[in-house]
């Protein structure tokens, strides 16, 4: 059964008192809490909310994920492979990316993918997450053959993989139109995509942090695309860097309106900025950058993706890897109800700063969600539920419960950057462009 199936009819309204809490505020919570879609005027006032109506905000939301997703928290047993950090464009947000001329920079050859996707089967793992950079002339069928070839050695796994941007690279890589091309990828097994690549969905912020990445008009057009062939996607936002609060609710109302149409997102996912290592902030190439989102911000950024866009998106992820597992803990009170994955090996976020990223496995994820008073499930990438732990000795013995090492156990970014052992070679010095 789907969580979305499920969800909205589960729990009854809980009478809340907002009497405590004056002027529209209180209106526009009203409005919530009857189930009434709010504008983008109402969402954006609720943005500069403090103090009692910051915890207005939070009971609300609180509240409307009881009704529409229930007590369950959920999460998916997966793997992240990054396969390469080379890339053609220079996101000023991006720590990841490395110039094909640059040391650093690597490329997974397609049996060392396939290997960690076997290996992450072999550990319990559901899911591969699959994004990378953009190499230089990349052969236009890479991304098909390496589904053809995950899915051939582990024929069940799901590939959740390639970002809009990279879709629209492969697209124009292969000659192939995006509908087209995301046929081809769905016949090679694609499961899903990402809705990554989105940051913040106004083009004059996408200009400013990072010129040249894919526009809104092809996000949404990739996107669109792949629901209309029943791929579905996640969706996402990038937030603490240059754009304003009133740009977090247009994003979520584009996204809302997307899926009045297409009904093709399974969660939204906010990501605030990982500052430390970004470009736009480390060497200064962006005027005015924020040094990430502050923990306020953070707390009202998934309270109000509770109240703009359920009951259509019923699952609001919290980003372990973002906002460390105490703040995504926290943010269970909040509005959300998913904390994402296992993921083994993260090395976007890992690469910018981020201090957590290598692992949390399945048994500390359930601790998390049972000290915050709800109960743990694991789920598909579509949020089938695998099995609902409704007490602490309900347990699995996953293999990831005994990594006393993770880093040791999967290596990590900065040893596959630097160790030189998959160097990228470029197209032009090498008879194979993907090594």
């Amino acid at each position: 059964m789907e969580l979305n199936d499920r969800a909205p009819t589960q729990a009854p309204p809980t009478p809340i008192r907002l009497d405590w809490i004056a002027g529209d505020v209180r209106r526009i919570l009203g409005h919530a809490l009857d189930g009434e879609e709010l504008t983008v005027d109402e969402g954006v006032r609720l943005t500069e909310v403090q103090g009692r109506e910051l915890h207005a905000l939070t009971l609300v939301a609180d509240e409307m994920r009881r009704r529409q997703a229930g007590d369950l928290v959920t999460y998916v047993v997966n793997r992240n492979i990054n396969f390469t950090n080379v890339c053609i464009k220079h996101c000023t947000f991006c720590a990841f990316s490395r110039d094909h001329r640059e040391e650093e920079g690597y490329f997974l050859p397609l049996e060392e993918v396939v290997r960690r996707a076997v290996e992450a089967w072999e550990m319990g793992a559901t899911e591969v997450c699959i994004q990378a950079g953009l190499p230089p002339k990349l052969d236009g069928s890479y991304y098909v053959d390496l589904c053809r070839a995950i899915k051939a050695a582990v024929p069940e796994m799901h590939l959740h993989a390639f970002s809009p941007e990279e879709v629209l690279y492969g697209s124009l890589r292969s000659g192939l139109p995006i509908p087209e091309y995301l046929k081809t990828l769905r016949a090679a097994g694609l499961g899903t995509l990402p809705g990554t690549s989105a940051e913040i969905l106004d083009q004059e912020i996408r200009d400013r942090i990072a010129r040249g990445r894919i526009t809104v008009d092809q996000w949404i057009e990739v996107i669109t695309s792949a629901h209309a062939l029943g791929i579905r996607t996640t969706s996402t936002i990038m937030y603490g860097h240059v754009e304003t609060p009133a740009h977090w609710i247009r994003h979520m109302a584009l996204l809302r309106d997307i899926q009045r149409q297409t009904g093709g997102f399974t969660e939204f996912v906010p990501l605030s900025l990982i500052h430390q290592e970004a470009p736009m902030y480390r060497r200064g190439l962006v005027p005015d950058v924020r040094q990430g989102a502050t923990g306020i911000e953070v707390v009202k950024m998934h309270a109000l993706a509770r109240l703009m866009l359920g009951p259509s998106f019923t699952n609001i992820q919290a980003s372990w890897v973002k906002e460390g597992p105490k703040m995504a803990q926290y943010l269970l009170a909040s509005g959300a109800n998913d904390l994402g994955g296992t993921l083994i090996n993260e090395s976007i976020s890992t690469s910018a700063g981020a201090g957590f990223g290598q692992l949390v496995p399945p048994a500390e994820l359930r601790r998390l969600v049972r000290e915050a008073g709800r109960v743990p499930a694991r789920r598909s990438t579509l949020y089938e539920l695998v099995k609902v732990y409704t007490s602490a000795t309900d347990e699995d013995d996953s293999p990831l419960d005994h990594i006393a090492d993770p880093e040791a156990r999967f290596g990590s970014y900065r040893r596959l950057a630097s160790s030189g052992e998959f160097r990228f070679l470029h197209p032009e010095r090498s008879e194979t462009p993907h090594r």
